[in-house]
């Protein structure tokens, strides 16, 4: 029982450096390079649909604003009359 935890830890050490060898690897730098890549093209695509509806936001609050003032200016003439 005792050789077989002690086993266990070896492996998981031998592991465990291998693992760090391979996480450190030039192939593996590539591949965090090319996912890192693609995941600065999905934040500019984010970042160029986020300004294009505030854009649209800023329209339709113009014309709101617009369709109640001509409102307001009808119901004032309306009251005059």
């Amino acid at each position: 029982m005792k050789f077989k935890g002690i086993g266990l830890f070896a492996l998981g050490t031998l592991f465990g450096l291998e693992g760090i060898k391979l996480l450190s690897s030039k192939d593996a730098k590539k591949v965090y390079a090319h996912c890192t890549a693609g995941v600065l093209r999905a934040k500019d695509s984010v970042v160029e649909q986020v300004n294009t509806l505030q854009e649209n936001c800023g329209d339709i609050y113009a014309e709101a604003k617009a369709i109640n003032e001509e409102r307001a200016k009808k119901e004032k003439e309306a009251e005059i009359s």
